[in-house]
């Protein structure tokens, strides 16, 4: 039992989950209204310059009004995408609709990833964001510990064929629930993001594509976090920028944020911890801050 337990604390908590991801932006009613009207995502909060939006109650994403800043230059680190996942096809079918309606000119292309359909888009202000639905955990296959997936081409009208039902054109699926699924970054190199986010994090590797990116996850999932230097290769750590400011990961208890901030600490990384939430860096300066879950 002592070396299972030793074994256990080297890796996150099995039942962590993603929270929100907060961007900085520069136009906060454009983005507001993108992420409301066309992603069909809800305001959950606006006070100031910060606005929320989600589903069911369950934040998604944070905009945050930054003036001041501008956008990254090309090649940098930060972010590739975030991921809302849906709970049916037909949710996700409504969102998609939605899209097609509203900003037609921000899809960017669709696969079957075989444990997933996804649809992907650019925000008006240059941020990718997924759309997609997961299969069952019992249909994903697994080979030696990695996860089998692909990027084969999921036709997006077809797709609204068979899942745009009644009730979703009629908006009742507008407030079904969704959550971030994952989060894709840029990154510089490979090898590094697995020192941080597997060595140090303790996020378990489902995939790796040779070295230009990595997929980790806790408890199985296909992929909670992905890096790839697609377009970062070489890529060092980001300077303040419009973007990516913040990802959220939700812990389960209170004895699995002290083991991850035991692990960071140990690995080198500077925390900064306030008691009920443990804030960090990866090497390209990107934030993260983990919590437990409410």
């Amino acid at each position: 039992m002592e070396k299972l337990a030793v074994a256990t604390r080297d890796r996150i908590a099995a039942d962590t989950a993603m929270g929100a991801v907060t961007l900085l932006v520069s136009d906060l009613d454009g983005m507001t209204a993108y992420y409301r009207d066309v992603v069909t995502l809800q305001v959950l909060a606006a006070e100031g310059d910060t606005v929320t939006l989600g589903r069911a109650g369950r934040p998604i994403v944070v905009l945050r009004r930054e003036p001041q800043l501008r956008h990254a230059a090309p090649g940098s680190a930060g972010l590739y995408h975030t991921a809302i996942l849906f709970e049916t096809q037909a949710a996700l079918a409504a969102a998609l609709y939605s899209v097609a309606r509203h900003a037609p000119q921000t899809f960017t292309g669709s696969a079957d990833h075989l444990v997933s359909q996804a649809f992907y888009f650019t925000d008006p202000e240059g941020n990718g964001i997924e759309l997609y639905w997961d299969r069952e955990r019992s249909a994903w296959s697994w080979t030696h510990g990695q996860v089998e997936m692909d990027t084969i081409f999921l036709d997006p009208n077809a797709f609204l064929r068979e899942h745009l039902t009644p009730e979703a054109l009629e908006g009742s699926t507008a407030t079904d629930a969704a959550t971030v699924g994952h989060v894709h970054l840029s990154v510089g190199d490979v090898d590094t993001a697995r020192a941080f986010y597997v060595d140090a994090l303790g996020f378990d590797t489902t995939a790796t594509l040779g070295n230009t990116a990595l997929f980790v996850s806790a408890g199985g999932y296909h992929h909670h976090m992905a890096m790839n230097v697609w377009s970062s290769r070489g890529a060092g750590p980001r300077m303040p920028a419009l973007g990516l400011g913040r990802i959220d990961l939700q812990l389960p208890d209170a004895d699995s944020l002290g083991a991850l901030h035991e692990r960071l600490r140990h690995h080198g990384f500077q925390t900064r911890d306030d008691g009920r939430t443990l804030s960090f860096e990866d090497p390209w300066s990107n934030v993260l801050q983990a919590s437990v879950a409410a």
